[in-house]
């Protein structure tokens, strides 16, 4: 088994438009496709990273709940690489998306920090050294 990289993270949103408007305009990511899934009554909508992955964004009539302790199961938050932390931070801040405290990887020395989707899953912004 051969595995050259991530090919896409999918989640699931509760407010479709809310998130799409998070991770178009604000993040910054551009739409590969949008398309109305009829037989299930739910939009998906691909967006690109750099480098080739994608998120898939669904949306469903309804959408599972989140689980109380998301890190128990399934996927516990999402990480973007990126090249200035304290620019993607203040990008946030300017949309008024709240964000913590910048932080560094106490292994790398790594800058990185958090904010949540509009569904609450935690997205990790790390500076590569």
């Amino acid at each position: 088994m051969h595995i050259s990289g991530l090919h896409h993270v999918a989640v699931i949103a509760s407010d479709y438009q809310r998130s799409r408007d998070f991770y178009h305009r604000i993040l910054g990511l551009d739409i590969v496709a949008e398309n109305w899934r009829a037989d299930r009554q739910s939009w998906k909508l691909d967006l690109a990273l750099p480098g080739g992955s994608q998120i898939e964004l669904f949306s469903f009539p309804s959408p599972p709940p989140r689980a109380s302790r998301p890190e128990a199961c399934g996927l516990r938050h999402l990480a973007l690489a990126c090249g200035d932390v304290e620019a993607m931070r203040a990008r946030l801040q300017s949309e008024g998306v709240p964000v913590e405290p910048m932080r560094v990887d106490e292994y790398t020395g790594a800058r990185f920090f958090f904010c949540s989707d509009p569904d609450q899953l935690p997205i990790e912004f790390y500076q590569p050294r």
